[in-house]
């Protein structure tokens, strides 16, 4: 059971602003395979065995670091196609919930909106514990993609993870999607580094 404090639900449509109808959404997910063999199926449509394609719902988890918008820009050109549905997912603990989170949500919205108005969107702010409300949401809108940031990883790694590295390989084994952990590269690389459950940190250049 989902026990969350508060929720705040924004749908864009596709002339912009809030409202519209919301669209449903049908599994959609990858077998093995490379990350790039993974990347280039989700560029097109999926169709079943009935032939009739079905369309994505893709969930990017977001925060207000940079690595986040980089991660959601990525979803939106890299996975998300013409007619898919776009979830931005901000969870909030009780105590930093407020305008700014929905501003964030809002923001971010706005702009997936412009540089992608085929795109149907919506953006949710949830208050609640990360791992159990992003897991509990992928269930619950039948997500077929899940995108999360990937930070850098923790001069201790060796050692002990991060609570973030944690949650994203929580997430990459338990969730019931396809989910890519996304960094951007830095240093004049280019391209950006994809982790998912069967490869850790692949290059990818497009």
């Amino acid at each position: 059971m989902d026990k969350f404090m508060r929720q705040l639900s924004y749908n864009y449509t596709a002339g912009g602003g809030q409202g519209g109808r919301k669209m449903g959404s049908k599994r959609w997910s990858v077998g093995g395979g490379g990350v790039k063999q993974q990347v280039e199926g989700m560029m097109g449509y999926y169709a079943g065995e009935s032939g009739v394609v079905m369309k994505k719902r893709v969930v990017v988890v977001i925060d207000h670091s940079t690595r986040s918008k980089h991660a959601m820009m990525w979803a939106l050109t890299h996975v998300a196609n013409k007619g898919d549905l776009l979830t931005l997912l901000h969870v909030v603990s009780p105590r930093h919930a407020g305008e700014d989170s929905s501003h964030l949500a809002n923001s971010l919205g706005s702009l997936c909106k412009l540089c992608k108005p085929e795109v149907e969107l919506e953006a949710l702010v949830i208050q609640g514990p990360k791992l159990d409300t992003v897991l509990s949401q992928v269930k619950k809108l039948e997500a077929s993609v899940l995108v999360l940031t990937q930070n850098n990883p923790s001069p201790f790694c060796c050692i002990f993870r991060s609570k973030e590295e944690d949650f994203i390989d929580q997430c990459i084994n338990r969730a019931d999607c396809l989910t890519m952990a996304v960094k951007k590269q830095s240093g004049g690389l280019g391209g950006y580094l994809v982790s998912t459950r069967w490869q850790k940190n692949f290059w990818l250049l497009a």
